[in-house]
């Protein structure tokens, strides 16, 4: 791999900490205190990080490698892929990492991930594994990014390539088979999904595709088949008694056995606000419910305006 000035990309990194209000929807599950990373975008200084770091922030502060506190403005949340823009409230006068192409980037190749340096040192990585990936929160990516060895600051990374540029932005920490051996990983979300999307991003604050339809299920696939772990308390699923342990069978007259299909039954089913009918298992008995689906973001508290 070519020499790269991994110092000067990693001034281009800050640290970032939201504070959210304890009453907000998503303070039970993400917390109230959230710290990760920031990678500076444009030469305005907007900051790309990983959603669930900002969503329902009040406030957000970011330092600079040099030490500087910066206040921010969570601009834009996008929940199909992740992303989220955050506003520096003052000039900040960092360089851009600029973005790169994430279509190349395949099993094998060799990057490096960069956080913010008081996180870390910047880490020699390889690509284990470009594949779909379903999260148990009702998200989906069809062509996720796999790392390893795992960073231990992943939460808003930058996946450099060789040239320099991003290619990728840090989202999870898994466990991914390697050989047969089950191994830490992290799991980038790829830099070209954001192209498409950052002009309304930044004027908008979100994009203007239609709200897919959110149930509030926290679910994971096993044996061939979708089993409920837990409901967002408040959420359309809570609301209609579906329950820890559940297994959900069918969308509509739609059979489902792997994360994947559910969601992508879920969301043909229409915008948000649609009934989906659901077939469940709960000890042996079958239930058909309907669930009204909502969009979630109007369940989120709005950033207050500066």
């Amino acid at each position: 791999m070519p020499e790269l000035d991994l110092e000067g990309i990693g001034r281009s990194m800050v640290r970032l900490r939201a504070e959210v209000p304890d009453d907000a929807f998503t303070a039970g599950i993400l917390g109230s205190q959230r710290i990760g990373n920031g990678v500076v975008i444009n030469a305005d200084g907007l900051i790309l990080t990983i959603g669930y770091l900002t969503t329902e922030a009040r406030d957000v502060w970011m330092t600079t490698a040099d030490g500087r506190s910066l206040a921010g403005h969570p601009l834009a949340y996008d929940q199909v892929t992740g992303f989220a823009l955050v506003l520096p409230l003052e000039k900040a006068g960092l360089e851009p990492i600029p973005l790169g192409s994430s279509a190349p980037v395949e099993a094998g190749d060799d990057l490096y991930v960069v956080s913010a340096p008081e996180f870390a040192e910047p880490l020699p990585v390889q690509v284990i594994a470009r594949r779909e990936f379903a999260g148990y929160w009702e998200y989906l990516l069809d062509d996720a990014i796999f790392t390893a060895p795992a960073h231990p600051h992943w939460s808003g990374a930058a996946l450099i390539d060789a040239r320099g540029s991003l290619v990728g932005l840090g989202s999870l920490l898994v466990r991914d088979a390697v050989h047969g051996e089950e191994i830490n990983a992290n799991m980038f979300v790829p830099i070209d999904l954001l192209k498409p999307i950052l002009g309304e991003m930044t004027t908008k604050g979100r994009t203007s595709r239609q709200p897919r339809p959110w149930l509030g299920v926290y679910a994971v696939e096993m044996t061939g088949n979708v089993y409920v772990t837990g409901v967002a308390e408040g959420g359309p699923a809570h609301l209609a008694d579906i329950r820890e342990g559940d297994l959900i069978s069918r969308v509509a007259d739609y059979e489902i056995a792997t994360l994947p299909e559910f969601y992508r039954r879920l969301w043909a089913m229409g915008p948000a606000g649609t009934g989906v009918p659901l077939t469940a298992i709960r000890g042996g008995t079958r239930l058909h419910v309907n669930v009204r689906s909502v969009d979630r973001a109007e369940l989120l508290k709005r950033p207050q305006a500066n």
